[in-house]
């Protein structure tokens, strides 16, 4: 099932796009008007959401990785990317 969502950040959009399999997280798309220092980093989040439990646990966990390959987000927390990302549970709500 596919689930996105739209945050907004102190300085940014963040998008976020997600593939979701029976709780388990298939695939993940993020972009948006941040920044990200080196710009490369946004593949070790998105690889890292791969296959992890699409709950807050998880997805802190993934964050943390990326955040640990030193990538440097400016105006944009670890709590804006897990807002974002969890955010795309609320889409299944709507119709479409």
């Amino acid at each position: 099932m596919e689930m996105k969502n739209l945050f907004k950040a102190e300085k940014g959009l963040i998008r976020v796009k997600l593939d979701v399999d029976n709780n388990i997280i298939k695939k993940a798309s993020i972009t948006g008007d941040f920044f990200i220092i080196p710009e490369i980093n946004i593949k070790v989040l998105e690889e890292s959401l791969e296959n992890t439990e699409f709950n807050r646990e998880g997805v802190e966990k993934a964050i943390d990785k990326f955040y640990e390959a030193g990538s440097i987000t400016p105006f944009v927390t670890k709590d804006d990317f897990i807002l974002s990302i969890m955010g795309a549970k609320n889409d299944k709500d709507k119709t479409n």
